[in-house]
């Protein structure tokens, strides 16, 4: 797990990075309704799959992971049980925090890359 999450965060990461314009594209997106449904059935997957093949709560790098599932669980169930709401959250979340936002992503997957494949050892 913390190497797809870490890939995931990462290519991400870069993403956003490489394209900021991507960030108002998926925004724009999320009022499609039909866009906003996979969105959140896709999350709300993942946060599943990640909760009950990891769900660990030890304090190292498995709780990040661990997190990172019911983050992805809470927020696809936040969009689909509360759309606008969610999205208006995400979007004051994301004009306030991008920097932030964009670093974490970036830190995060390093780490758990780096984890996952033992490059440098902590």
């Amino acid at each position: 797990m913390a190497k797809f999450w870490g890939w995931y965060l990462i290519i991400f990461f870069l993403i956003l990075s490489l394209n900021p314009k991507r960030i108002k594209q998926i925004f724009n997106d999320l009022k499609d309704e039909k866009f906003l449904i996979i969105s959140a059935f896709i999350a709300i997957i993942i946060g599943l799959l990640n909760i009950i093949f990891h769900n660990i709560w030890e304090p190292n790098y498995k709780l990040i992971i661990t997190l990172l599932g019911w983050f992805s669980l809470f927020i696809g169930l936040a969009l689909f049980v509360l759309p606008k709401r969610t999205v208006n959250w995400l979007e004051i979340l994301n004009v306030k925090l991008v920097q932030v936002i964009y670093m974490l992503l970036f830190f995060v997957g390093i780490y758990l890359l780096n984890m996952a494949y033992g490059i440098v050892l902590l």
